[in-house]
């Protein structure tokens, strides 16, 4: 009876030991996602940066940080709804530029919708999405480029809006077939939401 108590005993002081002990050796892995208002927040801070605020600490950032303010931007959707130009209204035989907006497709960069060059009776060019869609992010852009890595692009402005139909004014020497890839481009972080390869 007497060793039956004494491997009670043991067994008890073993099983408190591993309990005691135990946390030092096992890992319990977490990663929730960061709270919606945070990111959100987090975005909206970095949009109110000027152009070179944004440059510059866009720079120090932490793949982390970036991330999260990316993903504040795809929860905040701007929506527009441009007007066709009125003298492109009036044409009927005007030639038309157009292209596919692919997004990234990684979860986060996404584009989709129709990219068109409209040719005006007075000579000027525009840049129009049609149906339109892609996520929010910071300091997105639109360019027009030789390449979907802007190495050598056109900036046309800020995205005026990650929703809807919109229009951008083209330079009037514009070569559009050397600048044949609409992009929206993060600029803060060097990052292709998606692209229209014009043909």
């Amino acid at each position: 009876m007497k060793k039956i108590w004494i491997f009670a005993g043991l067994v008890i002081a073993i099983a408190i030991g591993f309990y005691t002990i135990s946390p030092l050796f096992i890992n319990k892995t977490v990663d929730e996602p960061i709270p919606e208002n945070v990111a959100i927040d987090a975005y909206n801070k970095f949009e109110t940066l000027s152009n070179e605020e944004r440059l510059q600490i866009a720079a120090e950032m932490t793949d982390r940080e970036k991330n999260i303010i990316m993903i504040g931007g795809e929860k905040v959707n701007k929506e527009i709804n441009d007007d066709l130009p009125n003298q492109f209204s009036n044409l009927t035989n005007s030639r038309i530029i157009s292209g596919t907006f692919k997004g990234v497709d990684d979860g986060i960069h996404n584009a989709e919708g129709i990219a068109k060059i409209l040719f005006l009776e007075d000579g000027t060019k525009v840049l129009r999405f049609e149906d339109f869609k892609s996520t929010n992010g910071p300091d997105l852009r639109v360019y027009l480029a030789t390449n979907t890595q802007a190495s050598d692009y056109i900036d046309l402005g800020p995205l005026k809006g990650n929703i809807g139909n919109q229009n951008y004014q083209l330079p009037l020497d514009i070569d559009l077939l050397k600048y044949n890839n609409v992009l929206v481009w993060c600029r803060a972080f060097s990052v292709l939401f998606g692209n229209a390869q014009l043909t």
